[in-house]
C-alpha cells in the first residue's frame, strides 16, 4: 500500500474534496502535523477516523519516519496531512517521501488547496512563470543574503512569512528589489478575513508597520529587463554622485529606474572608480 500525501484546506473546510474524505476513512494510519487540528477538521467534515492517528511534525519527523515507513512496507495505507495545504511544501513530509522513494515504496497524492497557487492567482502579477521561495531566514543578515541572490530573478516570486516578521521582510525587499517593485500581500486566504493588499514594496512595508495578523503569503513581481546598459547606468551614478548625492542612495535610485540590481550596480561603480585611480578618499559614503 502507498504513502498518500493529502492536501488539507488552507482555511475553509468546504474546500476538502470527496477523495480527501475517502482517504481519511480508508487509512490504516493517519500521520498529522497536529492531531487535534486533524480531529477538529474531521469533525467539521463529518468524517470518522477508524485508523490510527499519530503525530508527525518537525520535532519527531526523523524518528517517526522510520516507524511510518515500516507501516507502508507492511502493506498499511498511510495518509500524511499537515495543518494546511500540501505536505512537504514548507511543511513536514519531504523526509518521509524521500524514504519511501529510496525504499521503492509507492507514493501518491490527493491534490487540493494550495496557498501558493491561490496567492499567485489573486496577486495580479504575471503567472506564466513563478518560483516558490518558502520562508525567508529569521536573521537579518541571512535574509539579506537570500534576497540579494533574487535581485535579478525574472519570475514572479512567492514567499511565506510570519506576521511579526513581515514588515522587516518587506522593507528589506524594498531596499534590494526597489521601492516601486510591485507585490501583493495575501492574508488569511479563503478565511473570513481574507485580504489581498497590492502595491509597491515600500508602500506595503509602510502598511505592514501597523501590524499584520494571520497566515501570510507574499507575491513579488520579477525583475524587469534592464532599460539601459550597465555602463550607462554607472555613468549616471557617477554624474549624480559628483553633484553631491550619497553614493549608496544614488545607486539605489538608478538601480530602480534602470532595472539593474542595486548591489551589482554599486560594485560596478566601485570597480570603475578604482580603475580611475582616484587618490582622494570619499567621505560621503
Amino acid at each position: 500500500m502507498p504513502l498518500v500525501l493529502a492536501a488539507t484546506p488552507i482555511g475553509d473546510p468546504r474546500d476538502a474534496s470527496a477523495r480527501f474524505r475517502d482517504e481519511l476513512v480508508g487509512a490504516d494510519v493517519v500521520a498529522a502535523e497536529d492531531t487535534r487540528r486533524l480531529r477538529r477538521l474531521a469533525g467539521q467534515l463529518g468524517v470518522e477516523l477508524p485508523g490510527r492517528v499519530v503525530s508527525y511534525h518537525e520535532h519527531n519527523e526523523a524518528t517517526r519516519t522510520v516507524d511510518l515507513l515500516q507501516a507502508v512496507a507492511k502493506g498499511e495505507r498511510v495518509v500524511l496531512v499537515t495543518d494546511a495545504g500540501m505536505p512537504s511544501v514548507s511543511d513536514p513530509g519531504y523526509r518521509f517521501v524521500r524514504a519511501c522513494i529510496d525504499a521503492e515504496e509507492h507514493v501518491t497524492c490527493v491534490p487540493g488547496p494550495s496557498a501558493v497557487l491561490v496567492a499567485v492567482a489573486l496577486s495580479g502579477l504575471p503567472v506564466d512563470r513563478f518560483c516558490f521561495e518558502g520562508f525567508l531566514p529569521r536573521k537579518p543578515g541571512e535574509k539579506r543574503r537570500v534576497l540579494e541572490e533574487l535581485v535579478h530573478e525574472r519570475r514572479t516570486m512567492v514567499f511565506f512569512e510570519a506576521p511579526h516578521r513581515i514588515a522587516a521582510s518587506l522593507a528589506a525587499m524594498a531596499e534590494l528589489f526597489g521601492a516601486d517593485r510591485q507585490a501583493a500581500v495575501c492574508r488569511e486566504l479563503t478565511k473570513t478575513y481574507e485580504e489581498v493588499r497590492r502595491g509597491g514594496l515600500a508602500e506595503l512595508a509602510e502598511w505592514a508597520e501597523e501590524g499584520v495578523k494571520g497566515e501570510i503569503t507574499i507575491v513579488v513581481g520579477g525583475a524587469q529587463e534592464a532599460s539601459v546598459s550597465l555602463e550607462d547606468a554607472v555613468a549616471e551614478v557617477l554624474a549624480r554622485h559628483d553633484r553631491g548625492t550619497r553614493l549608496k542612495d544614488v545607486c539605489a535610485a538608478v538601480a530602480t529606474s534602470t532595472g539593474h540590481g542595486k548591489k551589482a550596480l554599486y560594485d560596478a561603480v566601485v570597480a570603475h572608480r578604482s580603475l580611475r585611480e582616484r587618490p582622494e578618499r570619499d567621505h560621503s559614503d
